[in-house]
């Protein structure tokens, strides 16, 4: 079914990635942009700008293409005047589990997000496995959650988050706030926290003496090893060696309540932060 989709933030990083997916498209879709710097991205596609009042009133679907700190401020701009029965679609868990949206009954409210592509692939293509981030060449699967909305809503945001961040596997259904536990909390709490003290480590190493390339490639090796044992890609298991440096590395490393992180509270804290552009212990 065609629409009329409307791209707010059309010329940003996001937005640039989102726009080439539609392009082609049997919708009709509008861009909207602000910034010099993505208004100039999208003049070298070949595409012009409509303005937020052409955009809004027009729209079938609105994809918020925006930083999360700027969610809380240009929603209440935007939703009060979509056309009854609109989608707003949502990047980000962060500013529609931190109550940024405005509340409207008579809207849709549905939020995804890229898994990005995974480290172990299929990729054989040198661009796909450069493709860091997804929706360019390499596949990924996504996260899908409806806030507010018919099941009919759920299937037309899936339909498009399918597109927008091509190509696609699998489309996985959570809720906002499980999704509020992937990211921040899983992914970026956790998850980049940890990658960020593995290259710090690296850099440790190689001031210590060690051949900044051979620490570089002997940790790149190992971390695919380990993912193979610690996700189940292999049957080995880690060495009585390897066992007892993990147990002595984790007291070393991490606090003994570390999961709190998880807590609800502590999640909600990390939301309020991205969506104001301060750090977690500013708000705190």
């Amino acid at each position: 079914m065609a629409q009329t989709i409307a791209i707010f933030g059309a010329g940003g990083k996001m937005g640039c990635r989102i726009t080439d997916n539609f392009r082609g498209s049997a919708h009709t879709v509008l861009y909207v942009e602000v910034s010099p710097a993505g208004i100039e991205r999208l003049a070298s596609r070949g595409l012009a700008v409509t303005s937020q009042e052409e955009a809004v009133a027009a729209a079938d679907v609105a994809i918020l293409a925006l930083p999360d700190s700027l969610i809380g401020k240009v929603a209440p701009t935007l939703v009060p005047s979509f056309k009854p029965g609109a989608m707003v679609i949502c990047l980000d868990p962060a500013a529609p589990h931190g109550g940024e949206l405005p509340k409207r009954e008579d809207i849709a409210y549905f939020i995804t997000h890229p898994c990005h592509p995974p480290v172990i692939h299929d990729e054989t293509e040198r661009d796909a496995q450069l493709d860091f981030f997804g929706a360019i060449k390499a596949k990924q699967h996504i996260v899908c959650a409806l806030m507010q909305g018919s099941e009919a809503d759920y299937a037309n945001g899936e339909a498009l988050a399918r597109q927008m961040f091509a190509p696609v596997m699998n489309a996985y259904r959570v809720t906002v706030e499980q999704m509020a536990i992937l990211e921040p909390a899983l992914s970026e709490t956790v998850a980049a926290t940890c990658m960020t003290v593995m290259r710090e480590a690296i850099d440790e190493a190689v001031k210590r003496g060690v051949p900044a390339e051979a620490a570089r490639e002997f940790i790149l090796g190992h971390m695919k090893v380990n993912i193979g044992i610690l996700f189940g890609y292999i049957g080995s298991p880690f060495s009585d060696g390897a066992l007892m440096a993990i147990e002595r590395g984790k007291k070393k490393l991490f606090q003994p309540n570390w999961k709190d992180v998880f807590e609800p509270e502590n999640i909600m804290a990390e939301i309020r932060a991205i969506t104001a552009g301060t750090s977690a212990a500013q708000k705190t």
